[in-house]
């Protein structure tokens, strides 16, 4: 099934919603290629869809649901990508000195 959230996300201004599947990522993509949202608008599991887009995507057959819902959803469908971990800042008092050069 096709699901988005409300245009709720503020984004160089405009409002966006996520639009996922609860089946699988080719029924998302499929249904994101005839609603002409672009490939580069997938983001790990879900379209970042921009509030122009809302209504017809309702209008096409997608389900309404709350934000929480459409994770809930994505995690029991076992589709939820979550976001690669950030990187540890390396703190410099936990580096050892730098090595000293080599003399001739």
């Amino acid at each position: 099934m096709i699901l988005i959230d409300p245009p709720l996300v503020p984004w160089r201004g405009k409002l966006w919603s996520h639009l996922v599947s609860d089946t699988s990522y080719e029924e998302l993509h499929a249904f994101a290629a005839t609603m002409g949202i672009p490939e580069r608008a997938f983001q790990r599991d879900h379209y970042d869809v921009p509030q122009d887009y809302y209504e017809a995507i309702i209008a096409a057959g997608a389900v309404s649901v709350a934000p929480r819902e459409i994770v809930r959803r994505l995690h029991e469908a076992g589709l939820r990508q979550r976001k690669a971990p950030a990187h540890k800042p390396i703190r410099l008092d936990e580096i050892s000195s730098p090595p000293t050069p080599a003399s001739d």
